[in-house]
């Protein structure tokens, strides 16, 4: 049997692997891309997001996420919670209604699962407008939704089998038979624009239309029992809790407050009021009053604002008594809601928060507080307040530090509310994370952001500011929220969406944070370098500068991008936090491609596409500068933001296409000869192991564009002249397949200060094939990798071996190589363009365990441009496992990606999230929660349901939530109460192959028996869900 086996393959190997390593999408971060629709559950305190994309999203208390997507990727218009139940009825744009609910699985695990779908469709010949879907009521019974349309019909659809109750269906003409004739004759109602249900009485409710009419239906007598007559063009409607009053919101910004009374059948208005008027003002889509313990209402509505001076503002305004603030947001509204308090036996609203959804964040303010603050949102957060340029991930932080971080944190919070989140629906069963982690973010205008992303939730811990080093057109003392007290109307901008920057040179590109010292090097867009030390007191200081000339005064050379920022003279004051000591500039101003710190040294390295240069910012002095600028190199003096292609370079590429083409026609012909071989040869083949089949890879020209370009930095203390001694180095790679290695002379501590760092080429090592160098790492004499500065003075890593030799590990975007120390001589290589076809993009170091015993081991995390991540071995560089991660046409989440050192990982999907993956069995963040669903009471004022017609309810659904949640196919279990099991996905052929559907096409055409309605409310069953966690 031994000669069965392919060489190389262990079973125990095999084993080891499955304990290992293992890929799991977990959950996304951030805020949904580009959403359209909010729903609220006040009974289970649950939020529902919904998207253009047509994915769904709940949240609850923090750490209770559950995630779901539709099969159309339509935009989701509206979401509606079933009252008192786990369940929630969604409408997309293409008029389809889908039933969602919270299903937990014979597993233990729960699902958010389409049950259902159902489009109401008209007769045939009818225009689509017949039955668009303008407005949804989900029925406190829990039994029926009444849906309003674009024709004025209110349609009534029983839950949960989309039957269509056509002997329910309340038409307009009906509507118009005990109107007035004075006011029928002047209009039609036109569209439904809302449909509310009484608070008190569930018999009846609400009907507003566009054209002004408002009725109120009684369902047990199906006909009109009071009329409102409006002038203006309806926007909305809303119930008074205790039912006497109802406020309806206008096209030109007044809302109107009817009495309603068994007496009055037509009552007049009690108050039409324009609140920003009385010049032309923009409508008012939504409003609540709500009552208070002190008698006087809040009041809150969307939109109002005078035309001609604000019409260009998002806004949301709350009126309390003498106090009004119109909340501005920087981006337009999608919706919002009021939390107050749901219990009917009080009699007043009692309201604490409004819950906004703006377009590209989540605003929360607190209505209990004088003042309105705003609420930190725990999760949620607005990553791309403004553009993410870089991100930087660092496991287990020591507790000094992150409390410090924490602290300096909460003073710039200070200015936000202290309520606890008030959407606190469902209970975390998730255990604490084992460690704290922090994702830094940098942004285009200037600012670190530091993540708490130790667990599910991404919550804002800290932000840095570079602004104040640099002279930029706003002054940084100035405040967004500044309103004089006699301004009108009352604006107060809120939230921290603010996509533009004040100087895009100001861009963070590259971060690298010590997590021992608490040192932080930040470099940007046009050449800076700041270097900065955590102290948790304000403080005024001037900071050092210093210039790198990476050039070297070489003639010839002309910048042609843009300036340097311009530093501030004299001591700059900086509140407590990372306070920079010490700035140096490059020259030329491009942007920083690369960066290192090692705090053990003092020492921070950096590289542009002109070079790089190494600064002891313990003297605060310049060690050396070595320019990689390669003489037929113009297009690195450009600048960033140039477009320019020689003709030189297009005319390179084109005779490569046509070199590539030649040996893909060489191979084909290859082929048809290999295929002509006997049967018996290949036979005889098969039995012989064979290479695997390598890709030819031509050689990159040294005249190249941007050869010079610094892609890698590295630290390291190895064995760089000779074998006996050790000594401090730096490695450096570029684009043009170049690795350099300067070996240091750092003093000790006690003569650090006066004696200067030296620093001396010793090596320099071309690749064959020159290709972009992307990583570089020494291993030690037990061939892992070296600590990290400090790691060994912290007792948290053993100390590396140096009594065995060292060896190098240059990775590039086509091979894996490894060199021995010192005499830099190839002892192995991985060809992975060669044979996988395609390039590295992002290569680590990451730790995985085993998820049964104590055993780990370091290997290399790689993606590459296809968007697949591979592990690779250390040291043998042997393909462990590879998954798909990224389609490969997501070029910018592939750019984003960013590895953990214990196996996860962080990409961007759109440009407010980041998913969140991991490769290690071991080590995975995800949602684990529990929605508690009590017993429900609803009101059943309309039918009379028997016991055995109604489902049985669960008590509790537990939710195991892990993301990417699994898509399958199939069918759904079909309801207790005798509904027909339906097919799952409709197949043309399949259907048209079925005597019945033929049947009823010809009644169809014919006008045969049956009504339309009859034909299109068989709802259809969905096998199509999303698993939050199931089985694999």
């Amino acid at each position: 049997m031994r000669r069965f086996l392919r060489p190389g393959h262990d079973p125990v190997r095999e084993r080891l692997k499955r304990d290992l390593f293992q890929f799991n999408k977990t959950v996304e971060h951030g805020f949904p891309h580009q959403p359209s629709a909010l729903g609220y559950s006040s009974f289970f305190h649950l939020m529902a997001i919904g998207t253009r994309s047509g994915a769904i999203k709940l949240y609850g208390t923090p750490g209770v996420e559950f995630m779901g997507l539709h099969e159309e990727t339509n935009t989701v218009m509206q979401i509606h919670f079933i009252p008192e139940q786990c369940q929630l009825v969604t409408l997309l744009d293409d008029n389809s209604l889908h039933l969602w609910n919270l299903k937990q699985q014979r597993n233990g695990a729960c699902e958010l699962q389409e049950k259902r779908h159902f489009t109401l469709r008209g007769p045939p010949g009818s225009p689509p407008s017949a039955t668009q879907v303008t407005a949804i009521l989900a029925h406190s019974s829990q039994e029926f939704l009444y849906l309003g349309t674009e024709s004025g019909n209110v349609f009534v659809v029983e839950l949960p089998s989309f039957k269509i109750l056509e002997d329910r269906t309340i038409s307009p003409e009906v509507v118009l038979q005990q109107v007035p004739e004075d006011y029928q004759s002047r209009r039609s109602l036109d569209l439904v624009e809302s449909l509310r249900e009484h608070p008190q009485n569930p018999s009846q409710i609400l009907i507003g239309y566009s054209r002004g009419l408002i009725v109120l239906w009684d369902l047990k007598s199906n006909k009109a029992t009071h009329h409102f007559l409006g002038n203006q063009q309806l926007e909305n409607l809303f119930w008074q809790k205790n039912g006497c009053q109802i406020i309806s919101c206008h096209y030109d910004g007044s809302y109107t407050q009817w009495p309603v009374s068994s007496d009055d059948r037509q009552p007049s208005p009690l108050e039409s009021k324009m609140p920003y008027g009385p010049f032309p003002c923009k409508a008012i889509t939504k409003i609540y009053w709500q009552t208070a313990k002190n008698g006087l209402p809040y009041i809150v509505f969307q939109g109002g604002m005078p035309r001609a001076s604000y019409g260009d503002r998002h806004s949301i305004s709350v009126i309390h008594g003498n106090h009004q603030t119109a909340f501005d947001f920087t981006s337009r509204v999608i919706d919002f809601f009021v939390i107050a308090n749901p219990d009917p036996r009080v009699e007043c609203d009692d309201p604490s928060a409004m819950v906004v959804l703006a377009e590209e964040e989540l605003v929360v303010i607190d209505l209990k507080t004088p003042g309105w603050p705003a609420v930190q949102p725990p999760y949620l957060a607005s990553l791309h307040c403004s553009a993410i340029t870089c991100s930087h991930h660092v496991s287990n932080i020591p507790l000094k530090l992150w409390e410090r971080i924490i602290t300096a944190g909460n003073k710039q919070n200070a200015h936000f509310s202290n309520m606890p989140w008030p959407i606190d629906g469902g209970t975390s069963l998730a255990p604490d994370p084992p460690q704290r982690d922090l994702l830094l973010t940098g942004h285009e205008d200037g600012t670190v952001r530091f993540w708490n992303a130790s667990g599910v939730c991404l919550s804002l811990l800290y932000k840095l500011s570079t602004v104040r080093v640099f002279h930029t057109d706003a002054d940084p003392n100035d405040n967004m929220n500044q309103m004089g007290d006699d301004e009108w109307p009352p604006l107060r901008k809120v939230g921290s969406f603010d996509p533009y920057s004040d100087d895009p040179r100001l861009g963070i590109q590259k971060i690298f944070l010590c997590k021992y010292s608490g040192y932080l090097a930040v470099a940007g867009t046009a050449g800076q370098v700041l270097v900065m030390e955590l102290n948790d007191e304000e403080a005024e200081q001037v900071i050092d500068h210093a210039e790198a000339d990476l050039l070297q005064d070489q003639e010839g050379y002309r910048w042609k991008g843009h300036e340097r920022l311009k530093t501030r003279e004299g001591p700059v004051r900086f509140e407590p936090g990372f306070q920079p000591f010490v700035l140096v500039q490059c020259q030329p101003p491009a942007v920083v491609t690369s960066l290192a710190l090692h705090s053990e040294w003092k020492l921070v390295a950096f590289g542009t596409s002109h070079g790089f240069g190494l600064f002891d910012h313990q003297q605060k002095r310049l060690v050396f500068v070595k320019c990689t600028l390669h003489p037929s190199d113009q297009l690195a003096l450009e600048g960033p933001l140039s477009r320019v292609k020689s003709l030189k370079k297009s005319l390179r590429q084109s005779f490569r296409r046509i070199r590539r083409s030649r040996v893909s026609n060489r191979k084909q012909r290859a082929a048809e000869v290999q295929e002509r071989i006997p049967r018996y040869d290949q036979d005889a083949l098969q039995e012989i192991e064979l290479a695997p089949v390598q890709r030819k890879i031509e050689a990159r020209s040294a005249e190249d564009s941007f050869t010079g370009f610094v892609r890698t930095l590295y630290f390291a203390d190895t064995f760089l002249r000779d074998s006996s001694r050790h000594c401090p180095s730096l490695w450096a790679g570029t684009n043009g397949g170049a690795v350099y290695a300067f070996s240091l002379r750092v003093p000790p501590a006690e003569r650090r200060m006066d004696e200067p760092v030296k620093a001396e080429q010793a090596k320099e090592i071309q690749l064959m094939h020159r290709a972009p160098v992307v990583g570089i790492l020494v291993l030690d004499g037990r061939s892992t990798p070296l600590p990290e500065p400090l790691e060994v003075a912290h007792d948290l890593s053993k100390s590396p071996d140096m009594q065995s030799s060292h060896q190098l590990l240059v990775v590039s975007e086509e091979q894996f190589k490894i060199f021995t120390l010192p005499k830099v001589s190839s002892k192995l290589k991985l060809k992975l363009t060669a044979l996988e076809g395609c390039r590295v993009r992002k290569v680590t170091v990451a730790n995985f365990a085993s998820n049964k015993d104590e055993y780990s081991e370091n290997d290399l995390a790689v993606l590459t441009n296809l968007g697949d991540i591979h592990i690779i071995s250390l040291p043998l560089l042997k393909i462990q496992v590879r998954y798909p991660c990224i389609r490969k046409e997501d070029v910018s989440g592939i750019a984003s990606c960013v590895f953990t050192r214990y196996g996860q990982g962080f990409y961007l999907i759109s440009p407010s999230e980041f998913e969140r993956f991991s490769l290690s069995t071991k080590w995975l963040v995800e949602p684990r929660c529990l929605v508690e669903a009590p017993e429900s009471t609803g009101n059943n004022y309309v039918h009379n349901v028997s016991a055995t017609e109604k489902a049985s309810k669960k008590s509790k659904y537990e939710c195991f939530a892990a993301f990417p949640l699994s898509r399958e196919s199939g069918r759904s279990s079909s309801e207790q109460g005798g509904d027909e099991r339906t097919p799952g996905k409709l197949m043309e052929h399949a259907l048209l192959n079925d005597e019945k559907v033929l049947k009823e096409i010809q009644s169809t055409l014919e006008g045969g028996r049956g009504s339309y309605s009859d034909r299109n409310s068989r709802g259809i069953q969905l096998g199509h869900r999303l698993s939050n966690g199931g089985g694999k």
